[in-house]
């Protein structure tokens, strides 16, 4: 006969003359001391030879509990493990996600690593706001008030990052629980848009010329990195998504025909057309990029992260925004509406409109023309140089205060403004 509750509950603290052993299906055995203490333990064959393993006593683990995790066991000993040895390594674990901290450190490289290309910035956004309030605390004992204290301030300036961070988070979380490394997952039911109050902004923010004067003032003036003060203004000139410049190779760059090309892997198109796009370098733009390729001298890419080699993180320009309107707020007491990255792109492509044709205006941002792009191969280099002078023309106008130059090859940029990041 099995195990019931009944036999359990009647020979619990019952002292004897003999230790008492009563089988149960899957290999499950109760064994009763002569001081009545009652273990659970799996019998099971690895490698020819027979072994025991004790799994946990009765009442703290209910017969239930002791028949799912025996069956739990079996399954690891049909994939070739050896339970003693999967026990051993779980209580290993725990013993290292006492901390959150830990429990991170198991997810990101058990899993984050292998499964996410931004895990490094993951690793970075963690470290920045997460590990010097929570990092030491017991990962089980980690509220969901103070989760909540950590991601509602942070989305109020940077909900980007806030809503990255929840989702990583609730998959860590989630990650301990399944392993039974925590009891439970606080942020399961923790939604951006519902309970941070994160919304998709609208599409159509473009910075007027004001707020495009005051912020190259902030850029100039404040103590933002100067790689990350290059990367603004370089966005903002080219107009070219952030990814193509974060991503950019100084092989890419050739000064002598002052070209740079951007890979199919680098841009939105490329990767359904197999084709790279074709930007000029001009005077006004050289000037920035020599100073960014000094700034990283020791790796391939022009953008890096900091006093490092590797590649810009793809979350390391999303925090520039804030810290632009926070410098203008607190020293310039100008209140400059949020804007993003991107909205950079759309302000560089709305003032090209007066400045150069529609079909150019396109090419030069890498937009889809449709059919037009599958007959028209010209890559406009040198139209597209002639608008992106005049554009650098109007923003150095707009920053110095005085009226636009009307757009003309003939026109001289003052190189100092430029070149001063």
């Amino acid at each position: 006969m099995t195990i019931t509750n009944s036999w359990l509950k009647a020979n619990h603290k019952k002292p004897r003359s003999k230790i008492l052993n009563k089988t149960d299906r899957d290999g499950l055995l109760a064994r009763v001391s002569v001081k009545g203490k009652v273990t659970y333990s799996l019998r099971y064959y690895y490698n020819d030879k027979q072994t025991r393993l004790d799994i946990g006593t009765y009442p703290l683990m209910t017969l239930k509990e002791a028949r799912e995790e025996g069956l739990r066991l079996r399954k690891q000993l049909e994939l070739g493990h050896n339970p003693k040895i999967v026990r051993q390594l779980e209580r290993q674990a725990i013993i290292a996600t006492a901390s959150l901290k830990g429990l991170f450190e198991l997810w990101y490289e058990s899993y984050c690593v292998k499964n996410k290309k931004g895990h490094h910035e993951i690793l970075r956004s963690f470290e920045l706001h997460i590990f010097p309030r929570l990092g030491n605390l017991p990962a089980e004992k980690v509220t969901l008030h103070e989760w909540l204290d950590i991601l509602e301030k942070l989305a109020e300036t940077t909900p980007a990052i806030a809503e990255r961070i929840l989702v990583n988070a609730k998959q860590m979380l989630k990650f301990g629980t399944k392993r039974r490394l925590i009891p439970s997952n606080p942020l399961a039911d923790i939604y951006a848009k519902e309970d941070l109050q994160v919304r998709k902004r609208s599409v159509n923010r473009s910075l007027s010329d004001e707020e495009i004067k005051m912020v190259w003032i902030a850029l100039d003036e404040s103590r933002i990195t100067e790689k990350n003060k290059l990367f603004v203004k370089l966005c903002l000139i080219y107009g070219c998504r952030n990814g193509e410049l974060r991503l950019s190779e100084k092989r890419h760059f050739d000064f002598e025909k002052n070209v740079w090309t951007i890979p199919p892997e680098n841009h939105k198109l490329g990767k359904k057309s197999g084709k790279p796009l074709r930007r000029p370098i001009t005077p006004e733009i050289k000037g920035f990029l020599q100073q960014a390729f000094d700034l990283s001298s020791g790796s391939k890419y022009v953008f890096t992260n900091f006093e490092k080699n590797e590649v810009m993180g793809h979350t390391a320009p999303l925090q520039i925004p804030y810290n632009i309107m926070q410098f203008l707020r607190r020293r310039k007491q100008f209140e400059l509406p949020h804007f993003s990255m991107h909205d950079l792109r759309r302000t560089c492509r709305s003032n090209l409109s007066s400045l150069t044709t529609f079909n150019l205006a396109e090419v030069m941002l890498g937009h889809s023309r449709g059919i037009a792009s599958v007959y028209d191969q010209h890559d406009y280099l040198e139209e597209q140089a002639e608008a992106y002078s005049a554009w650098c023309r109007r923003l150095n106008s707009l920053v110095d205060g005085e009226p636009p130059a009307a757009p003309s090859k003939n026109n001289v940029i003052r190189l100092d403004r430029w070149r001063r990041a």
